[in-house]
């Protein structure tokens, strides 16, 4: 393997929804350039890091019903029992709600948490208050999921954030998904919520880095041996 290729092995891949805002930048630095050439590189510093927001490595996946994932890069900020969003049909009851925070330096490309059939999506426009805060599940803009599964219905609710003005839905009502599977994207900086079945044990812990489509938020059969994986 030739040193380009090897370095090229590294660099993970950036989602189209990236490249108008590369490009931007990119003109915007050269403009600055023009300007001042210490404007230019601070520029250049953008352009990089709008690329690794849009960034969009491979993952590789757990592979088994039952095995709930985590649907975006970031912090594990709050494991709590909530009442859902009415938006999402779940009930009335208090559900366990695992709470993921991304930073405007974490991949925000989002996946699927759960293999199964995306029966509803709900968007409701809403404020841009930080996303760490609790009260922005009930009052920023969201886009949210339900997932039909054998081991139950799964909410899954992007939540725009500070700096998000934009999410980005690339699935479908009625459509089947994989664990892992991308489903959309939140433009800048932002959370996810993923709501779980009565009597669901979360395998993670508040403060811990999740990694999307790799970290495993719980398991319905967490008594059964073995594991495949898939590369998404």
């Amino acid at each position: 393997m030739s040193i380009t290729n090897s370095i090229r092995g590294q660099i993970p891949p950036i989602h189209p929804e990236g490249y108008p805002f590369i490009g931007a930048f990119a003109l915007a630095s050269l403009i600055l350039f023009w300007i001042w050439s210490p404007l230019g590189w601070i520029g250049t510093l953008l352009i990089v890091w709008c690329a690794l927001f849009f960034r969009d490595p491979v993952r590789v996946t757990p592979v088994r019903e039952g095995i709930v994932v985590a649907p975006a890069d970031g912090r594990v900020s709050m494991i709590t029992q909530v009442l859902p969003p009415a938006e999402l049909g779940l009930g009335d009851q208090p559900l366990l709600r695992i709470s993921i925070f991304m930073s405007v330096f974490n991949c925000h490309v989002n996946r699927s948490p759960v293999a199964g059939r995306i029966e509803r999506i709900a968007y409701r426009p809403g404020k841009f208050i930080n996303a760490e805060l609790d009260k922005a599940s009930e009052d920023n803009e969201r886009n949210s999921l339900v997932i039909s599964t054998p081991n139950g219905r799964i909410g899954v609710v992007q939540i725009a954030g500070l700096v998000a003005r934009r999410i980005v839905s690339f699935v479908r009502e009625g459509q089947m998904i994989g664990a892992g599977e991308r489903f959309g994207l939140i433009r800048f900086g932002s959370r996810l919520d993923v709501f779980l079945p009565p009597g669901t044990q979360a395998l993670v812990s508040e403060g811990q880095t999740a990694i999307a489509g790799e970290t495993v938020l719980a398991d319905f059969r967490a008594t059964d041996l073995g594991r495949t994986y898939r590369s998404n």
